[in-house]
């Protein structure tokens, strides 16, 4: 199903904006501009076109005009009165900047110059004129066809103002001046809107913020394509309509990516398929209180986490990614969703949301992917639809890989002695020495009640002896504690998921046995 619309495309340099109509299709956006094009008759082109009108006694020329040089836009006509001397011509369209005037050059003169001249033209005036494609939108040309106006405009001329039927002159001619209609050799001419972009869908991106900041476009965003084609701003004239549009864009673009997936994952063992992937906004780590952001492609495929820079877009590139993670060995948290106020409390005790990371951003759908080593990656989507995908879609890789996977056996030491520590998807936690294999303790994922670490790499584990209900401690010294904590995690979620299939706050109880103190 096609959506169109009206919009305006801003211009971040003149700080204009100009009328454009929009074309969605399932693949492509495009941008239309209306112009004059010749549609029968001479193959005379349209972007100049010369007329003599033939001005009339009661409506002079039929036509009124805005802007001029002090504003740095040509004077447009900005009115056209139905059946008058203008309309007739069949030549002449709102939107048309005038040239010349009886030979005249007039491209630089100013509103009051250009309504003076044609005020004292004479009865027969001679006009040329070039369709202005380009109109900034605060001359408030309309957009539709020709029509009769209320706005008399008469008396002093101003040029954001129509300046119109006071260009009758000073004829001294009382008879009624022949009609300046078209004859059949003259070509016929018509305002269309013309494809002038499009921009292909497929692994397309969206951007309601200023290039690398955190200051939010008012009722705009920008479309990129995949090899870096912009739509440019795209502005509308409500909130409302914004949300539509991107809404509807978006949609689009996430059904282009599924079939993406689709393809890759034909050439893919059952093992390594993709479960999701699509553009997010990644915080640059290291910037101060201006807080750079630049746009990166996740995808979780198999037992990784990947973060390029460009979509992978054949079987090579997966081995390019900047970043890759093993996905047992990641933490998805949502940081900030940005809901009315009367919903925010129900908001962080539904989602569980913690908000204790560092919130000093304005950008709303955030969520962080911490990983080894206590770093994490800090990430940002433009919908909450999109938040929620991405947090269903890292439990789904999780939960897959923990159970692709069995079990994860680490390093580790104690007091000296170097020892193995295994996460068993069936067996749960089994310490083992590592020379001679013999198991030193081993508890099921339900006899761990805590844990508490130093934030390095030494943590407590606290487990409850089936026989004795009493608490016992064990101490481990970790090269990288993080990546195990994690791994604890994701197997622990797993086997909550694994019982309630609904996913009923697994990533909640896993919390709860990990990071109490």
């Amino acid at each position: 199903q096609t959506k169109t619309g009206i919009a305006l495309l801003y211009d971040e340099v003149s700080e204009n904006a100009y009328d454009i109509r929009l074309k969605l299709t399932k693949e492509v956006l495009t941008i239309q501009k209306q112009d004059v094009i010749c549609v029968s008759g001479s193959d005379h082109s349209a972007n100049h076109r010369t007329v003599t009108l033939h001005r009339q006694p009661v409506s002079g020329l039929g036509l009124s005009i805005k802007g001029g040089a002090e504003h740095k836009v040509p004077v447009v006509i900005s009115k056209m009165f139905k059946d008058q001397a203008a309309d007739q011509t069949g030549m002449l369209f709102i939107g048309d900047a005038i040239i010349q005037v009886n030979g005249i050059n007039v491209e630089s003169a100013t509103h009051e110059e250009v309504v003076h001249l044609l005020r004292n033209a004479g009865d027969e005036v001679t006009i040329t004129v070039q369709y202005l494609r380009e109109a900034p939108s605060f001359l408030k040309l309309p957009l539709g066809s020709p029509g009769p106006s209320s706005d008399h405009s008469s008396g002093a001329s101003s040029p954001l103002f129509d300046s119109g039927l006071h260009l009758n002159g000073n004829s001294t001619n009382t008879a009624p001046s022949s009609p300046s209609s078209p004859t059949a050799n003259e070509p016929k001419y018509e305002k269309r809107w013309l494809d002038t972009l499009s921009v292909p869908l497929s692994m397309a991106r969206i951007s309601r913020y200023k290039a690398g900041t955190d200051k939010l476009r008012s009722n705009a965003f920008e479309v990129l394509a995949l090899d870096g084609v912009s739509t440019g701003i795209l502005q509308f004239y409500t909130a409302q309509e914004s949300a539509d549009w991107l809404r509807a864009i978006s949609t689009n673009i996430s059904d282009l990516t599924l079939q993406n997936m689709k393809m890759a994952n034909k050439c893919c063992s059952p093992s390594d398929q993709v479960i999701h992937m699509g553009w997010v906004h990644e915080k640059l780590e290291g910037t101060d209180s201006s807080q750079l952001y630049k746009f990166k492609f996740l995808a979780l495929k198999g037992s990784s986490f990947y973060i390029f820079s460009a979509p992978p877009v054949s079987t090579l590139d997966w081995v390019r990614a900047e970043k890759m993670y093993n996905l047992c060995e990641v933490l998805f948290k949502i940081h900030k969703l940005w809901l009315a106020d009367d919903c925010w409390l129900q908001a962080n005790l539904y989602l569980g949301i913690h908000q204790d990371f560092d919130l000093e951003d304005h950008r709303p759908y955030c969520f962080s992917v911490m990983v080894g080593h206590g770093k994490s990656h800090f990430f940002n989507v433009e919908l909450g639809s999109e938040l929620a995908v991405w947090e269903k879609s890292f439990q789904r890789a999780i939960f897959l890989e923990v159970q692709r996977t069995g079990s994860k056996t680490y390093m580790c030491s104690w007091q000296g002695d170097t020892l193995c520590f295994t996460v068993d998807f069936a067996l749960g936690f089994t310490c083992f020495d590592s020379k001679t294999k013999n198991v030193l303790w081993r508890f099921k994922f339900s006899q761990l009640k805590g844990s508490s670490d130093d934030g390095k790499t030494n943590v407590k584990l606290l487990f409850q002896n089936l026989d004795t209900k009493q608490i016992e401690t064990k101490e481990l010294e970790f090269q990288d504690l993080t990546a195990v904590l994690h791994c604890i995690h994701s197997f622990i979620a797993a086997k909550v998921a694994s019982v309630d299939p609904v996913f009923i706050d697994s990533q909640s109880i896993a919390r709860k046995y990990m990071y109490s103190n």
